[in-house]
């Protein structure tokens, strides 16, 4: 049983414990339920914005502890403040040391739009990511089938959620519907955890143009996001590459101008030929 397998067992679990302690009728009361979401599509794509996603993660299957300490206030609200286009905040517990209140936390002090990353395999968990304020959601296509993914991603948008549909392989577009927003291009192989940005570049290109683009995980150069940018990706999910520093935000804020300063070298370059 490789690592995505025993994460999905033990998450069936866990939404099974879930269900009878936090019963459905209790989700829908909360204050978040009902109120006005944020698109994450719309803020990618601004043309003011970078297009990072920064997220807040205490650890790692393959990583184990990155952060053990961070204050996701703290934290959320200084990637807010560098300039990021979005929050991810891990709500796993028992493999990335995440919980619910990390993304409640993090919706209550911050505009932007926030994810849910999670590995969700049940409804219930949709209801659940509006219950705690989540603009979006995450749905890992090696973990569903493509009814799965078509029922959940239908029940998101009827949640005025947005969808990250992530995927891993080129069989995988196959699994692609209408409810779907985003699409993640995931450079860690689930199965191993190995790190290849040349999987968004040889993945890309097979995207149709109607869905944003985001490339997740293992990006820390911000050449390698010039590089993406001209292969139509608007999205770049970051989290270890900040979280491992002692100052998160700082780091975030860093690379952003790294970005931001390649830009205008090659708008300059542009201008002069």
């Amino acid at each position: 049983m490789h690592i995505l397998e025993k994460i999905v067992y033990h998450k069936k679990e866990e939404v099974k414990n879930r269900k009878d302690l936090f019963p459905k009728a209790l989700l829908e009361k909360s204050i978040f339920f009902n109120t006005d979401t944020v698109s994450m599509k719309k803020y990618l794509n601004r043309t003011d914005r970078t297009g990072v996603i920064a997220e807040f993660k205490r650890k790692s299957p393959s990583k184990g502890v990155i952060n053990g300490f961070a204050d996701v206030e703290k934290v959320s609200i200084g990637y807010m403040q560098a300039g990021a286009s979005a929050l991810s905040v891990l709500t796993d517990e028992h493999y990335f040391g995440g919980k619910n209140e990390d993304l409640r936390l993090a919706r209550k002090f911050n505009y932007c739009p926030v994810l849910r990353k999670d590995f969700i395999i049940d409804e219930y968990q949709i209801l659940e990511a509006r219950s705690i304020g989540a603009d979006a959601i995450l749905l890992i296509a090696e973990c569903l089938s493509k009814t799965e993914v078509k029922q959940f991603a239908k029940l998101a948008k009827e949640l005025k959620m947005e969808v990250l549909f992530e995927i891993h392989s080129m069989e995988q577009l196959d699994k692609l519907n209408e409810y779907i927003d985003l699409v993640g291009v995931n450079n860690r192989d689930l199965t191993d955890f190995k790190v290849d940005i040349n999987t968004s570049l040889e993945l890309g290109r097979a995207i149709p143009n109607e869905f944003t683009k985001i490339s997740e995980s293992g990006i820390s150069d911000a050449e390698k996001v010039i590089l993406l940018k001209e292969e139509g990706y608007r999205g770049f999910l970051i989290g270890e590459h900040f979280m491992k520093s002692s100052n998160p935000p700082k780091r975030c804020l860093e690379f952003i101008r790294e970005i931001e300063n390649l830009q205008h070298q090659k708008v300059t370059q542009t201008i002069k030929l």
